[in-house]
């Protein structure tokens, strides 16, 4: 009797492999969340498990709660807790879960959003839309690649050839003796006051950009690359290794070695983006190298990894100063 059985373990494993490898929503997919911002999906087997992961607008690819196809819909549900004040005025921690529905045409996706309305009255439904990202790139021989002249980004007396990524945010860049400084003013227990990040009039392909920046202690910016891959400043010196540390590309890649300085200090960084793989040398020593980047990062201008784009510097966080931000372009 063990054959027969052993057969239709066999042919139902087989059957399961044929079934994952028709499912047309494994991979990722470059999301153009509700109010226009940019997310990605990754959905994959995991021991004959779906898993996936959401990226959305900004902060860090978290895992999803659930993954499930039913015929031909995917169903992802995600919880996010949140502060507010019952009707004695006690704060309380609510907790929400959200369901995604999501349905696929080639390398389209249409999903919805369905989640309690916040007055707890009803539900709250957003579409939104995804494509699927294009396969990566090998990783390239950077002893091959050539690059053009340097360009200088920052002249050292003004903003010329940078603008705010939102016209309507309120700036705290400027120059002083040189540098650009970024300067933020948040009091606790005053409105929120929302700062601009600092974009390049210009926008690149693949590139090699070398910069000096300096932070005050807790300090929080980031260098993106193309406007899409962030890579993170931030006081870290001293931490554990984590892909939100110094040097890392946001959330998807975490530095091999602890390369920061204290802050305070004058920092160097070094980054390499060809062919969807970036490089990055922080203070001298290589900590990421000629990495695949499977997707954009939070707080990317857009989800499309295949377009070109500025450097963008974050400044909502706090302070920051930069200085020598020079770029040299890949020439093909």
């Amino acid at each position: 009797m063990r054959f027969p059985t052993l057969t239709l373990f066999a042919l139902t494993a087989a059957l399961g492999t044929a079934l994952a490898a028709e499912n047309p929503f494994l991979g990722g997919w470059e999301l153009t969340i509700p109010g226009g911002g940019a997310g990605w999906l990754g959905v994959e087997e995991v021991e004959g498990q779906l898993k996936a992961s959401l990226l959305w607008g900004g902060g860090s690819v978290v895992p999803l709660d659930s993954a499930k196809l039913q015929t031909d819909r995917l169903f992802l549900t995600r919880r996010s807790s949140s502060q507010r004040k019952d009707e004695s005025g006690k704060n309380i921690t609510v907790v929400t879960m959200e369901t995604i529905i999501a349905t696929v045409n080639g390398d389209d996706l249409k999903l919805t959003s369905v989640k309690p309305h916040q007055t707890g009255q009803g539900q709250e439904k957003a579409d939104f839309t995804g494509r699927r990202e294009p396969p990566m790139p090998p990783a390239p021989d950077l002893s091959q690649v050539k690059f053009g002249e340097p360009i200088q980004l920052f002249n050292g007396k003004d903003l010329t050839g940078w603008q705010l990524t939102n016209p309507k945010a309120d700036s705290g860049w400027s120059v002083k003796e040189g540098l650009l400084v970024n300067e933020v003013n948040k009091v606790e227990g005053k409105p929120h006051k929302n700062y601009g990040n600092l974009r390049t009039d210009r926008e690149f392909e693949d590139f090699n950009l070398t910069l000096e920046t300096r932070l005050a202690k807790g300090g929080n910016s980031g260098v993106y690359l193309r406007g899409i891959y962030e890579v993170q400043v931030a006081d870290t010196y001293g931490k554990p290794l984590d892909p939100h540390n110094m040097g890392g590309v946001y959330s998807r890649i975490k530095p091999t070695a602890s390369a920061e300085k204290p802050a305070g200090e004058w920092q160097t960084m070094d980054m390499t983006l060809v062919d969807r793989h970036i490089t990055v040398v922080l203070n001298g020593t290589k900590i990421i190298d000629n990495q695949p980047v499977a997707g954009c990062t939070g707080g990317a201008l857009w989800s499309d990894v295949t377009r070109p784009g500025p450097i963008y510097l974050q400044g909502d966080h706090t302070g920051i100063e930069y200085r020598n931000i020079v770029l040299k372009p890949v020439v093909k």
